[in-house]
């Protein structure tokens, strides 16, 4: 197993999300936008939640709504959180401000934040995403991510600071559920 990885929870949040929309059926670009755009929920929630940001006035939200509610968006849950969606020609794409998100731009990202831990930190997930059914996974899948993702200080202190990802931690819930069976 790898070292313990020091990054921050969103990178985590993105990775675990895609890995669970890849177990859902999606193809590894649709899920990497979906497990991008899940992250970027949760940041948003928080950022309002710690009184770093206001909610959006009711007109912007008229304008957002408009431009996510056009005739090609439409919305899927994953770990509790409505989604926009569109169809592009290349499959299902998570959707912000009315615009497809990009795959590469998601990978990039997720390579510039685990480095050379990627592909061990996505074999972990995918393990235990694999250790459980479509349908447990889909109710259960936020629960286990709050098992595993980095310990970071209380409320603004927090803030993007980095936390330790144990992928030991990580395999052991799906070593934990073949013991369950």
């Amino acid at each position: 197993m790898s070292d313990p990885i020091a990054i921050n929870r969103a990178p985590v949040l993105t990775l675990w999300a895609a890995v669970v929309a890849e177990r859902m059926g999606f193809d590894r670009d649709e899920a990497l936008t979906l497990g991008r755009a899940v992250a970027g929920m949760n940041a948003q929630a928080k950022r309002q939640r710690l009184g770093m940001s206001s909610p959006a006035k009711p007109k912007e939200k008229a304008v957002r709504a408009k431009r996510r509610s056009g005739p090609a968006v439409e919305h899927l849950e994953l770990l509790g959180r409505s989604v926009p969606v569109m169809h592009t020609p290349h499959g299902l794409r998570a959707a912000k401000d009315g615009e497809p998100d990009s795959p590469r731009a998601v990978e990039r990202y997720l390579e510039s934040k685990f480095g050379e831990s990627l592909e061990a930190a996505r074999a972990a997930m995918t393990k235990v995403a694999h250790s459980f059914s479509t349908d447990e996974l889909a109710g259960q899948a936020f629960a286990m991510y709050e098992e595993f993702r980095p310990a970071i200080p209380a409320g603004v202190r927090g803030w993007g600071a980095r936390g330790v990802l144990d992928l030991a931690r990580v395999t052991a819930l799906a070593a934990g559920r073949k013991r369950q069976r």
